[in-house]
């Protein structure tokens, strides 16, 4: 008979060996409402489309209702040559486990669903209150999973919402920068490079718009989050030395700050693509992802709580810091005010999307006893 503790290990070696790498999530939902039913806890998968699916799982009943989050998808392994084992086979060494998603994020997903089943299992609880697990997929790319949620009104009841992402190590935020995707796509004329005045190179406006903006992006002041960030990720055009290229693309990706949002971004890179097209070139652009930043005090409930719990297990005073990336909040808190009881709370390394991604087996095990203490304190307050 396995331990309590070989049990919660099994259930992450589970969820690991499930190549969720951004789809399949469905078969995550099934294992997770699988699991609820075996410990009689209604829950139920949410289809969006192909294999991708949400899932939702409640215990207890009425106010305060607390929404905990994790998703279910994980990035690709990369080279596998590069891993010191199989990616999708947890294993363990010197107090370490490994695997693709151990920190990003399936310890974390595993330890909300794990402190919900002990809680209604061995305690009967929650006596007062609702703990609402809001399982996404999509999370890595587009957030089309939490998109879902937010449109069909889970998070209008909530009065609090926990994202068990990887936070510094034992430490909290109540703050996430934004994300802007854009694609850019210049058309020009090809002709032979020996007659480039015969035709149009469609890299050189692209490539003038994008150095102007990254230009102009670095004079914003910064806010309480940092600076914005203006990312040329990807630029290609052309296919061979000798002929002007008809057509390039780039891919963009800018972290806003609420002192500069998503819509300031996207009017300044407006006007920067009309100025050019003015002058002859041919620049359109598309929106891949528009998920704004979100500001919730850090001395909000939920992070009042975390800090009392999370001393003990840090073995120190619990930090609050702004998170540069983005969480499913961008949407799931969506249009709630700045008191707000919001944070991001969960077991990692700093190792996610990185080769032998890694988590301290005390870390897992630790979040599992921290968020049932969470979440009863919380309800009860």
């Amino acid at each position: 008979m396995l331990s309590e503790n070989q049990e919660y290990l099994k259930i992450l070696a589970d969820l690991i060996k499930i190549k969720s790498v951004n789809d399949h999530e469905l078969e995550v939902a099934e294992y997770l409402k699988d699991l609820f039913q075996k410990n009689d806890i209604h829950s139920e998968i949410l289809p969006i489309t192909g294999q991708r699916a949400n899932l939702v799982a409640e215990i207890g009943s009425g106010a305060p209702v607390l929404a905990v989050s994790g998703h279910m998808d994980v990035v690709d392994p990369g080279n596998l040559a590069a891993w010191d084992s199989d990616p999708f086979t947890m294993t363990e060494k010197d107090g370490k486990l490994f695997g693709r998603g151990i920190t990003d994020m399936k310890a974390g997903l595993a330890a909300l669903v794990i402190a919900m089943i002990e809680l209604k299992k061995k305690q009967g609880l929650p006596k007062k209150g609702t703990i609402r697990l809001l399982a996404t997929a999509g999370e890595e790319v587009g957030e089309e999973g939490s998109a879902a949620f937010y449109r069909d009104h889970y998070m209008e009841d909530a009065d609090g919402l926990l994202i068990a992402e990887p936070s510094s190590t034992y430490g909290t935020t109540s703050e996430q920068k934004g994300s802007f995707d854009i694609k850019f796509t210049s058309k020009g004329t090809s002709v032979h490079s020996s007659t480039p005045e015969k035709g149009y190179n469609a890299l050189v406006p692209l490539m003038q718009l994008l150095n102007e903006a990254n230009e102009y992006f670095e004079t914003i002041p910064a806010g309480e989050m940092g600076p914005v960030r203006f990312n040329i990720d990807v630029l290609n055009g052309g296919n061979q030395i000798n002929s002007i290229p008809d057509s390039a693309t780039a891919l963009i990706n800018v972290r806003t700050i609420p002192e500069y949002d998503n819509d300031q971004v996207a009017k300044k890179i407006e006007t920067l693509v009309r100025t050019y097209n003015d002058a002859g070139a041919q620049i359109s652009t598309e929106i891949i992802m528009n998920e704004f930043p979100i500001a919730t005090s850090p001395s909000n409930q939920l992070v009042k709580t975390i800090q009392s719990i999370g001393k003990e297990y840090a073995g120190r005073e619990i930090v609050v810091a702004a998170s540069p990336g983005i969480t499913d909040a961008s949407n799931l808190a969506k249009d709630k005010p700045n008191d707000f009881p919001f944070a991001v709370y969960g077991p990692g390394d700093g190792s996610q999307h990185q080769v032998n991604e890694s988590l301290p087996k005390k870390m897992y095990l630790d979040f599992i006893e921290i968020y049932q203490k969470l979440f009863m304190e919380f309800l009860e307050k």
